[in-house]
């Protein structure tokens, strides 16, 4: 989960200030302290942010790629803020844009669930966590892929979710049928046209990127056909003026991103509007990302700043921690933070955790294994684990004695697990998809080249891990952040002289972020954190002869998710039995699925400190501490 605020556009101020004046003197010196934490057993940050935040004449908070962590990461130190907290910090950003006179609006672009026990361990996914997401205030919305897999789910937004939000929820290439009816209907509106506080009128779309893997009660209609549908046209050319094009979406921001279609839209846009600026805002890679497209539009996701256009520009990527909430809202006076509509959020989430049983516990993780941090198969690389838990775990009873490969997708597993507690919450978090496990006993002459032929088949969206949730450049700033768009009091637009407190503290391990503003973006700086390419697909083995020799045959275990794909490669391989899908039988009970075997390792394998586990440093520290 994240938090992204993009400052100014157009600049409050118009001049470019030198840096030395952007908070006035820098030369006092605090030491971090500690913040109370929200939710039981959540981790406080102790670093916090380097600089105030920047306000523009038009302001924007952005949130995207959830997936129910709305109790926070809660044995991460960074991340360690509930819903709560971002009710709270979210209500402090409306009031000082009103006291500067200026407009904020807050933004998310979609994928509510699939990652988190908040969100998946109810029916329908999102049934529990979505009345406590709504609690934000925001001001547009779209959908994510996430909301179309299962028709359920697509129903759920459909029915309740849309409603809640009315006009502000965006979805231009979305349609769902409408039982009622038999016809297809948008899910949200197509387009929102709206006034701010303070006068600036805005066209807004929420665009989703190309998407297929749908079910089939929903519509994606692409871009290439969505910029030629009359509707479109005509609100690009609305006859009612037109300040701002606004174009959010689940859709990656870079647009040399082989799934962005941001790349269409602006340049539709901007064909027709040549004029008017345009701002976008994406979602869906989890990474922190800024692009300029042109003079007068950028995309946000999570304009120059030398720019000619009389437009300034600024970003911020802000860690999701109290922390940082503080800071930001309050001048780090915790005592003032919290709104009662916060804490009863919060309140509310620590309720539905313990309906859910969320802090079940299976087992104590002995160390954190991460999914992208360490080389593939490394003590500390979290598929070293996968590795052993299926070889452990995946045994059907009848075919034990059967040597047998155990094969799942990489992007089955969706975060790293982290030294502590192994809950219920923690078996969503890490892997929270409920594919089951399925065979086929093949020559091992055939099984032992499956694993590296699937590596070499295309990648089934659904669960693509290659676009991870870390993009890591070292960056520590001691003096002035982003192109200067200056902190504005009263209504003269002034530049607010104040100081710009420098913190003495260790940086620790975190995002680091490259944009097309350079590396300044980040709130809080952070040390680099290694990132290594995965493969698509891993393996785990069991009950191969100890004495060296090869079996005449082998179950090949692997997804249902993905059968189709090893049938193909089984054939691929040239045997002398062309295999279909009749061949593919449940290994175990389609009741086992990914979500089930690293609970049962855990409640195999991990018991010792049970039930007082110490919970470890996290992602990016040094080994000797995982």
């Amino acid at each position: 989960m994240r938090a992204s605020t993009m400052f100014g556009l157009p600049a409050a101020v118009s001049v470019v200030i030198a840096c030395d004046s952007c908070y006035g003197p820098s030369s006092e010196v605090v030491h971090e302290r500690l913040v109370r934490r929200m939710q039981p057993g959540a981790q406080n940050a102790t670093v916090g942010p380097s600089a105030p935040l920047e306000w523009g004449q038009l302001n924007f908070l952005h949130t995207t790629d959830t997936h129910g962590w709305l109790e926070g990461h809660l044995k991460e130190q960074n991340y360690g803020a509930d819903w709560g907290d971002f009710v709270s910090f979210s209500t402090h950003l409306r009031h000082q844009a009103g006291n500067l006179g200026v407009d904020l609006l807050l933004i998310d672009t979609g994928d509510l669930h699939d990652g988190n026990g908040l969100s998946d361990a109810a029916l329908p996914n999102g049934v529990d966590s979505n009345p406590i997401f709504d609690e934000v205030n925001y001001d547009l919305l779209t959908i994510g892929n996430h909301e179309l897999y299962v028709s359920e789910i697509a129903y759920e937004h459909f029915y309740n979710f849309s409603k809640v939000w009315g006009d502000k929820y965006v979805t231009s290439n979305v349609q769902i049928i409408n039982p009622a009816t038999g016809q297809f209907e948008y899910i949200g509106k197509q387009y929102r046209y709206f006034t701010t506080d303070h006068g600036l009128r805005i066209m807004a779309f929420g665009v989703l990127y190309d998407f297929t893997g749908n079910s089939n009660v929903s519509k994606v209609i692409t871009a290439a056909n969505l910029v030629k549908q009359q509707w479109f046209l005509d609100a690009i050319n609305y006859s009612e003026p037109i300040d701002l094009f606004l174009v959010i979406g689940h859709n990656p921001i870079r647009t040399t991103d082989y799934g962005s279609t941001f790349g269409l839209l602006h340049s539709t846009i901007r064909e027709l509007r040549p004029d008017v600026p345009i701002q976008a805002f994406g979602g869906h890679s989890h990474i922190r990302d800024f692009q300029v497209y042109d003079e007068m539009s950028t995309g946000l996701e999570s304009a120059t700043n030398t720019s000619t256009s009389g437009i300034v520009y600024s970003r911020r990527y802000l860690d999701w921690n109290r922390l940082t909430f503080e800071y930001h809202a309050t001048d780090s006076q915790a005592s003032t933070f919290d709104y009662h509509s916060g804490l009863r959020v919060t309140g509310e989430i620590t309720e539905v955790r313990k309906e859910l049983n969320l802090a079940s516990l299976y087992g104590c993780a002995p160390q954190t294994w991460c999914a992208s941090c360490a080389p593939f198969e490394s003590s500390g690389n979290i598929f070293s684990l996968v590795s052993t838990a299926l070889g452990a775990t995946v045994i059907n009873a009848s075919r034990s004695t059967i040597p047998r490969i155990v094969i799942v997708n990489t992007g089955s597993i969706r975060f790293d697990l982290v030294k502590g507690p192994f809950t219920y919450d923690d078996s969503f978090i890490v892997s929270p998809f409920t594919d089951a496990f399925q065979y086929i006993n093949v020559p091992y002459a055939l099984a032992k080249d499956v694993l590296n032929s699937l590596n070499g088949a295309p990648l089934n969206d659904k669960r693509n891990y290659a676009n991870s949730d870390w993009g890591y450049i070292p960056q520590v700033k001691d003096s002035c952040m982003d192109p200067t768009i200056s902190l504005v009091t009263g209504e003269n637009g002034e530049v607010k002289a104040r100081g710009h407190t420098r913190r003495q503290t260790v940086v620790t391990p975190g995002y680091t972020t490259i944009d097309d503003f350079g590396t300044d973006g980040d709130d809080t700086p952070h040390s680099k954190i290694p990132s290594y390419s995965q493969p698509n697909y891993a393996a785990g083995n069991a009950s191969f002869p100890t004495d060296g020799t090869t079996p005449a045959s082998v179950d090949v275990i692997f997804l249902d998710y993905f059968a189709d794909t090893v049938v193909s490669v089984l054939n691929q391989l040239g045997g002398a039995t062309t295999y279909t899908s009749a061949d593919v039988q449940y290994y175990l009970p389609p009741s086992f699925t990914t979500q089930s075997y690293l609970p049962v390792y855990a409640e195999q394998f991990w018991q010792a400190n049970v039930p007082n586990c110490p919970v470890g440093q996290g992602v990016g520290y040094p080994s000797k501490n995982w």
